[in-house]
């Protein structure tokens, strides 16, 4: 079998190291054990977590065994990595019930079958933890100035860092303590802010146990124009489905730029990279290749089913970009040939009593999920990007009202491909 390392290099995943040579060795000997944390910060993962649960899919395909730890202890502090300014902070009953909530989409993309994956909480071992004791044994092998270094808190002391905060290095670097003595946890894999995390918890392991585990990161996922990927004008695309439904979760892929595609279908797909290279290739057809993206990432986080659906209503809608079936593909799209789903595009249900005597349009934008605020909206119209019922609209004092529905629903559209049916029950 191929080594784990090789091809999570092969498919773009890797950054940074500890040690190479070593974690291919190992890697490459047996078994082993790994782990990655999410924070339950919110009670739905996003796209941007599903770059280190791919990682996680493909070690595990390799016969690894992932660790999937659910920080319900260290998301009473959190991270300051990555973050320009302090998270707020959380009640205990609103972590435990993101910690559920997070654990229960996890177990989705994982094999979790007897022996083949571990679900853990570091709330179990961090929240009654004696302060006293763990600055005498943990505490004392930090170094200040080394902690200092760290790109993480050099970015926060610009802004402000609190001793709270400061200590979050510590946390983690137990976890990675505690998950190999007790689970026997060699490796750590996490995104690239968490390389100063890694660090910690490895040097951790090597001065007070003795032992030797290893790290790595992945790259930070940006778009062909430098931006964060997994953003969209109405914020974060995300993985439950009564937040962003599977038609629009599908939509955010099928819109991706021409130049992302390769890449994209690397990371968020299980298709061998001689086909992903072939789908990508010059003079190709690169709307089918973004179909069979979408297709394939609203498959693992909704289902084929699923997936089939909103495939199939975006392309009546839009057009479908290879309808006579010629690309080559071992996706499980080419199963949509000759099948009929009658599956609409969203919608969102008004009452009369909603609508009231009228309803702005800027606010029903905003209701609709096409625009993140009245300000944002505003925008979109004076822009030229509004649209009801494919005609442009430009009155940013328009107001809708029941006598618009007497044809039926209406299709609000933001820019060429975000769209909204509003049906007034």
């Amino acid at each position: 079998m191929q080594n784990a390392l090789d091809i999570l290099r092969e498919r773009g995943f890797l950054y940074q190291f500890t040690d190479e040579e070593a974690m291919r060795k190992r890697l490459g000997e047996g078994p082993a054990r790994f782990y990655t944390g999410f924070d339950p910060t919110g009670s739905s993962l996003h796209i941007g977590h599903l770059l280190p649960v791919m990682a996680m899919r493909w070690l595990q395909k390799c016969g690894h065994l992932p660790i999937v730890l659910v920080g319900g202890g260290t998301a009473m502090i959190g991270d300051p990595s990555g973050k320009t300014e302090a998270r707020p902070i959380s009640t205990v009953e609103t972590i435990d019930y993101n910690v559920k909530c997070l654990q229960a989409q996890l177990s989705r993309f994982l094999d979790f079958g007897e022996g083949r994956a571990i679900m853990v909480n570091n709330a179990d071992w961090l929240r009654d933890r004696n302060l006293i004791e763990f600055l005498r044994d943990i505490g004392s092998l930090f170094s200040v100035p080394r902690m200092l270094t760290a790109e993480s808190v050099k970015l926060r002391l610009e802004t402000g860092l609190s001793f709270l905060e400061f200590s979050y290095p510590l946390l983690q670097a137990f976890d990675f303590m505690h998950l190999h003595q007790h689970y026997n946890c060699e490796f750590e894999f996490g995104g690239q802010d968490q390389w100063g995390n890694i660090i910690a918890g490895v040097e951790l392991v090597r001065r007070k146990l003795g032992d030797e585990v290893h790290g790595a990161t992945y790259p930070l996922l940006l778009k062909s124009d430098g931006t964060k990927f997994g953003k969209t004008a109405g914020g974060a695309v995300w993985l439950d489905a009564e937040r962003t439904s599977p038609y629009d979760y599908y939509q955010f892929w099928r819109n991706s730029n021409d130049e992302d595609v390769r890449k994209l279908l690397g990371f968020f797909t299980a298709l061998p990279m001689d086909e992903v290279r072939h789908l990508t290739e010059e003079g190709c057809n690169i709307n089918r290749a973004k179909e069979i993206l979408a297709y394939e990432a609203t498959a693992l986080a909704h289902g084929h089913d699923v997936a089939i659906k909103a495939f199939m209503a975006a392309g009546r809608e839009f057009g479908f970009a290879d309808p006579d079936f010629k690309v080559e593909t071992t996706s499980r799209i080419i199963e949509s040939k000759g099948i009929d789903v009658n599956e609409d595009i969203p919608t969102l249900e008004l009452t009369e009593a909603d609508l009231g005597e009228g309803m702005g349009l800027l606010t029903l934008f905003v209701k609709a999920g096409l625009a993140a605020s009245n300000g944002e909206a505003r925008r979109l119209v004076q822009g030229g990007g509004c649209y009801i019922n494919d005609e442009k609209v430009s009155d940013i004092k328009k107001v809708i009202t029941k006598d618009d529905f007497v044809a039926g629903p209406l299709t609000l559209r933001a820019g060429k491909k975000n769209r909204k049916r509003i049906k007034l029950n």
